[in-house]
């Protein structure tokens, strides 16, 4: 009898050491996401390459909001020459709402594309990502996370949980290395 309890205890203890060897090897994965276009923008705000692209789409901005009125005073123009009966004047203002609508269309879209593309470049500098790297790594390894993503540049991220966000974790950080 005595031997048999014996032999449950040590079965029972094996186990216990078994299971808690097998809850140790199980890492939970904890990851993070970084938009680096903010940590940039909010970082470099002052640097003169930041401050153009800034005034750059402050342009194309205005640009926009001029020809959108341009357009709208058209439309407006249009109604008015149908309320006056006068069709061959209504149907000249609305084929140059459609010409100018689409124009507005492409230029958008082509403005748009520039201004990612010269907003991706800024945040593609070797000092900058060098030391944001860096940054992430100190982060990452001082919270426990096995794994940090780039937000903006992984279409894979369908959902996050805003606590997962180490973007003003990063920017906070940065700043205070460089005295800000």
């Amino acid at each position: 009898m005595k031997s048999r309890k014996r032999i449950k205890k040590w079965g029972f203890a094996l186990f216990l050491i078994g299971l808690v060897s097998q809850l140790d090897a199980q890492q939970l994965t904890r990851f993070a996401v970084v938009d680096l276009s903010q940590v940039y923008m909010a970082f470099f705000r002052d640097s003169r390459a930041v401050r153009d692209w800034e005034e750059r789409s402050a342009r194309v901005q205005t640009e926009i909001d001029r020809m959108s009125r341009e357009i709208q005073d058209l439309k407006n123009s249009q109604l008015s020459a149908e309320n006056r009966g006068d069709r061959e004047q209504a149907l000249r203002f609305e084929h140059e709402v459609y010409r100018k609508s689409e124009y507005l269309k492409e230029y958008y879209k082509i403005k748009t594309a520039e201004l990612e593309d010269q907003k991706s470049k800024l945040t593609q500098s070797g000092a900058f990502l060098n030391q944001v790297n860096n940054e992430i790594r100190l982060i990452a390894e001082s919270e426990g996370y096995s794994m940090v993503l780039s937000l903006k540049e992984n279409t894979g991220i369908l959902w996050y949980s805003p606590t997962v966000d180490i973007t003003d974790k990063l920017i906070q950080s940065l700043r205070s290395k460089v005295g800000r």
